[in-house]
């Protein structure tokens, strides 16, 4: 299998508030194209304060390298057309009169032709299934279309890297599902992607790897090796995910023997396996 290219890597990263509040506390992570990363930590355990790290909003000590070029007053520019950010709250992104116009400020100002703007903010729209409301005002979009809307100004410049936080915060069930699919297609299409959450019920949907985080990394690994420790989860004040709950407790009770399901699906599979042994 073909190596594939590191998008993102981190080395040594610590970063001190004006206030002397250390947030980030010698960093190192890697993250090849195509990758989905999970960022899980306590409030206050600094992964919005590293989600800005990944295009120079902030910049601390220690190195940050996107797509092997290091983040510098020099290489910047190139960076943020590289790293596509969506921020917590989506009034941060919406500024224009029209969502058309919101979503072509971005390729506009990359020096793009209008025909290919034009193409650009079309597919965007279309992508996030706001094809229909391309005029209205953004501010008067319900809040789940203004998270999409927002991650529609980020994929009309179409970045090799996603740095998402929070983005299924304070959405209905529906559009976390929705919000989740647009996140997985865009991995599917090879794009690095990064998200923050608190959603623990949610992070085996939107990602294969974890780092937990709490100004220093406290592991990182596959989902199912991390999120099954409920030692991990429980000194970081997490819960581990409803369903990998009640496993764990149905294997500590000597009741289940087999592996940690995360998904429905696999839960499923695993009470029939469960039931066929007990018949």
């Amino acid at each position: 299998m073909m190596n594939r290219e590191m998008a993102v890597e981190v080395e040594d990263l610590s970063y001190t508030y004006s206030d002397g509040t250390r947030a980030l506390d010698k960093v190192s992570f890697s993250l090849a194209e195509g990758q989905s990363l999970a960022l899980l930590g306590p409030n206050g355990a600094g992964k919005s304060t590293l989600l800005l790290h990944l295009n120079g909003l902030l910049r601390g000590q220690g190195k940050v390298k996107i797509r092997d070029r290091e983040i510098s007053d020099e290489s910047l520019r190139w960076v943020r057309s590289q790293v596509g950010m969506v921020f917590q709250d989506p009034d941060d992104q919406l500024f224009m009169p029209r969502l058309d116009e919101d979503v072509a400020f971005g390729p506009a100002n990359m020096g793009l032709t209008q025909e290919e703007v034009d193409e650009r903010v079309k597919w965007a729209l279309q992508s996030v299934g706001l094809s229909d409301l391309s005029a209205k005002v953004p501010h008067r979009l319900s809040f789940g279309q203004r998270k999409r809307a927002a991650f529609a100004t980020v994929l009309s410049m179409r970045p090799p890297v996603l740095v998402l936080d929070e983005p299924t915060s304070n959405l209905d069930p529906r559009s976390r599902m929705e919000m989740v699919s647009l996140i997985r297609e865009q991995q599917r299409k090879g794009t690095a992607i990064i998200t923050a959450t608190h959603d623990v019920n949610l992070v085996p949907l939107l990602a294969d790897r974890i780092l937990l985080l709490n100004k220093s990394i406290v592991a990182e690994g596959d989902i199912h090796q991390i999120m099954n420790r409920r030692d991990l989860m429980d000194d970081l004040s997490l819960e581990m995910p409803i369903l990998a709950d009640l496993f764990k407790t149905l294997q500590e009770e000597s009741l289940y023997s087999g592996a940690i399901p995360f998904r429905k699906d696999e839960a499923i599979g695993a009470i029939r396996e469960m039931l066929q042994k007990k018949a």
